[in-house]
Parts: structure tokens; sequence; C-alpha cells
């Protein structure tokens, strides 16, 4: 009987605990994104391992956004950012597009539910600057939809902006990565101008502002569960189709 599958999982494990003490290295020695971690003829010696291995376990690290290897510098623990989820759940959304969208739809979920249950929070905090770069955004919209030409680069500046005076540098970088993940799906399904009517976003985003402006929370957590109904229902129709013989 053949023992590869049993070696392979060894193997695995042998990667996840080292991967394991490197982070909890990191963690005990109160290494700070940015900081230089221990040579990697220091880590084998520190941690009882040869170089493959290391080097295996530095890859992980480095898809995960944990480390960051510069070449002729070292290594370093990351800054801040959320590339590796980005990048999977992007994957994920537009593979689900492929069987039914339900991931698609899941991810549609979550940006939804961040948003509506953030914005009283961010209504509190709102500044007349922010209100200000709000309604620049919403200019832009309205001058481009009245040209027929999309504002993709205008919707995200608004929902980054909308929620900026929370200075919450995560949950900025989170919505910024459900955004990318929203517009990739949105771009792979294709855009039917019947369902996404250019002018009725700008509008969309034009009543959003107002009731941001007027501090009526409610009002605003509506319209922005609204404003997905565009994406839902291209969603919807794709399932149909895929269902059709």
């Amino acid at each position: 009987m053949s023992t590869t599958p049993a070696r392979r999982s060894d193997a695995r494990a042998r990667l996840r605990a080292l991967t394991n003490d490197i982070t909890t290295l990191i963690l005990e020695r109160g290494l700070l994104p940015g900081d230089p971690l221990p040579t990697e003829q220091e880590l084998m010696a520190e941690l009882g391992v040869g170089r493959n291995s290391l080097r295996e376990a530095i890859k992980v690290l480095q898809a995960l956004g944990i480390i960051d290897t510069r070449h002729g510098f070292g290594m370093f623990v990351a800054e801040e950012n959320l590339n590796a989820l980005h990048d999977s759940l992007a994957f994920r959304g537009q593979m689900s597009l492929r069987h039914h969208g339900h991931e698609a739809n899941e991810l549609v979920d979550v940006r939804q539910a961040l948003e509506t249950g953030l914005v009283g929070l961010a209504i509190r905090a709102v500044t007349e600057e922010h209100l200000d770069a709000l309604e620049q955004c919403v200019i832009a919209m309205e001058e481009r939809a009245a040209r027929e030409e999309s504002f993709v680069e205008q919707d995200k500046d608004f929902h980054r902006i909308l929620f900026e005076p929370l200075e919450n540098k995560l949950l900025t970088n989170l919505l910024g990565v459900f955004w990318d993940v929203y517009r990739t799906i949105y771009d792979a399904i294709g855009t039917d101008p019947e369902i996404t009517q250019p002018a009725k976003t700008a509008q969309d985003h034009r009543d959003i502002l107002d009731a941001v402006r007027s501090k009526d929370v409610d009002t605003a957590r509506e319209l922005i569960s609204g404003h997905f109904h565009g994406i839902r229902t291209l969603l919807a129709q794709r399932e149909v189709s895929q269902i059709k013989p």
C-alpha cells in the first residue's frame, strides 16, 4: 500500500507548524509592520529547520501578506494590507459565476451589511470637509452620466469618503477590498444599461448624500441597501440563463 498520501499529510502538518512558529516569533518579539525579521541563518538556527523548509514557509507567509521579502535587504513584517484576501475573494466571486453565482451573492450580502450597518456611525462623525468631497464625487457622476459615460472611480471614491470619518484603517481597507471584488464580479457579468441605469445610479448617490447631509440615518440605510438591487438583478438573470437548456 502506498504511503504517499500520509507523507504529504505529514509535510503539510510540518509546514503549518513552521509557519505558526514564525508568526509566534513575530508576536513574542513585539515586531511591528515594517520591522526586520532575523536573517535566514538566524531563523534556521532558532527554529531548528533547514533552508528549503524555511523558504517554503516564508513563501506561504508572503502569500498571506504577513511577511515581505525585499531582495538585497532581507525579510520584514509586511505592512498592513489585504491583498491576499482581495485576490482570494475576487477569484471565488468570479468562479462562482460559472456555478449559479452563490458566492458572488454572498459577497454582495457582506458588502451591503457592512455599509448599511456602519453608515449611522459615519453620519455621526461626518465633517463639512467630507460632505464637500462627497458633493464633488456626485457632481462628477452626474456630469459623466449625462454624457452616458461610466463613473467607476467616482463611485469608488464616494463609498471610501463616506466611511472615512470613522478613521478605521482596517475598515477602509476591507471596504476597499469588497468594492474591488464587487466591481470585478460586476464587470464579469457584463452591464445592461437598462438595469444599471447610470443616470439613476448617479441620482441614488445624490439621494444618499442628501440623507447623510441631513443626518437621516434610516433613509441613508434604506438607500444604500437599495443601491445593490442592480447587481442582484444581474446575478439572478445570469443564474436563470445558466439553468435554461
